[in-house]
């Protein structure tokens, strides 16, 4: 049985048609949220990372939002391979012992553990990801407003019920309660250059975010930002710990990441909750927003001839075939189908039949946490065989780019 499929955007399609796939076609690579499932991704992104994209030399950005988060910062790490296993193996043996009588942790608990893996993790080595030549990282976080602002133990509950009944009504109206902060690497630009536009500055903040004044500037967004309340602050060794595990902190399992240093003051919490698939205006980049690089506005690249060229392309490695915008959208099954946005994109996801050949016919989830209790050796046991299975993804893989067959490719 057939394990990988790939789907691809009206545009992207047509670029897979005429070019096949390259790795000098990949402007930007996005990491989803959704917890435990980012582990089927673990081989992929060893082959992408360790060597398919060391064939080309142009910058990449990669966007992520909770564990997609931390998929796309440890890209950025030396000797990648070696982290993403490492990664792998951590996520994989993370473990929080229940009392005697207990059915789940508490917030803290996994809070100050996850906390210090993080810190073990990046340990001495976040100059590593921030200096990177070629990846650009943005790490999606969501922000309260208002009632929103600090966690509480009644506002909070109330908030998000909030942010839900105004989320089903119109997603852009949930920025009431949310506001989607990307925390960007950033690069040296000239004394004179321009203040990015677009987005709104953080409340208070000084440069470096945006601002020519210390001669540094966050690197351009690969998204328009017109579709939601979107804030941009430069990513730094001071914030790049509380960030990642803000992105990564799911409301009422995780605590709240107060503070931010260098952003905005407020709660941040998981990415996922405003971009849960990141779901974003990837074809519009740099629309809404001073460009830094202008060519990363331009949908298609232009060769030496100025000659259009193969389309500057999203290459998404996912758990499944839909982009969903918000957490909250995931009931919402109006909100899972395509748009303009995904028009560059290309998604390599499991087959829903192959994932039935799975531990537990599933994609490894939080819910195992529950069902497996106390038991670490049997969840280990399982998501160990998920994860070593999903090398046949990465095989197929390498053979379609060898001889790219069009009829493999199914609309997105």
């Amino acid at each position: 049985m057939k394990a990988l499929r790939i789907y691809a955007g009206p545009v992207a399609r047509a670029s897979l048609a005429a070019h096949g796939l390259q790795p000098q076609h990949v402007a930007t690579i996005p990491g989803a949220a959704g917890g435990p499932k980012g582990l089927i991704l673990g081989a992929m992104d060893r082959f992408l990372f360790g060597e398919w994209l060391l064939r080309s030399d142009q910058a990449v950005d990669l966007v992520g939002a909770s564990i997609g988060a931390w998929r796309m910062a440890t890209a950025c790490l030396d000797n990648p391979v070696a982290a993403f296993e490492r990664l792998e193996h951590d996520y994989i043996h993370q473990h929080y012992e229940l009392a005697p009588g207990q059915k789940r942790v508490t917030a803290d608990q996994v809070s100050e553990t996850f906390g210090r893996s993080l810190q073990s993790f990046y340990g001495g080595r976040i100059p590593e990801v921030l200096n990177h030549p070629r990846y650009r990282l943005h790490i999606v976080t969501s922000r309260g407003r208002h009632v929103l602002h600090t966690e509480h133990g009644l506002r909070t509950p109330l908030g998000y019920l909030g942010a839900f009944l105004t989320n089903t009504v119109r997603r852009k109206a949930m920025g009431a309660w949310l506001e989607r902060v990307v925390f960007s690497s950033t690069v040296h630009i000239g004394p004179h250059a321009p203040p990015l536009r677009g987005s709104l500055p953080p409340e208070g903040a000084n440069p470096p975010w945006g601002g020519p004044a210390s001669g540094w500037a966050c690197v351009q967004l690969p998204f328009a930002t017109g579709d939601y309340r979107t804030r941009q602050v430069a990513l730094s060794e001071g914030n790049f710990n509380p960030a990642l595990q803000a992105s990564c902190s799911i409301p009422f399992v995780l605590r709240a990441i107060q503070d931010i240093p260098g952003a905005p003051k407020g709660a941040y919490w998981d990415g996922g909750i405003t971009d849960y698939h990141l779901h974003l205006n990837y074809p519009d980049a740099g629309h809404t927003q001073g460009a830094i690089n202008s060519g990363a506005a331009r949908p298609y690249s232009t060769g030496a001839s100025g000659q259009m060229d193969a389309p500057r392309l999203v290459l998404y490695p996912h758990f499944q075939k839909s982009v969903v915008p918000g957490w909250l959208d995931k009931g919402l099954k109006w909100r899972h189908r395509s748009s303009p946005f995904l028009d560059t994109m290309v998604v390599l996801a499991p087959n829903p039949d192959w994932v039935k050949t799975l531990p537990n016919s599933k994609l490894p989830d939080r819910t195992d946490f529950t069902h497996y209790g106390n038991d670490l050796d049997a969840r280990v046991k399982a998501w160990t065989a998920a994860t070593r299975a999903s090398q046949q993804m990465v095989d197929e893989f390498i053979a379609w780019l060898d001889k790219p067959d069009m009829n493999l490719v199914h609309p997105l």
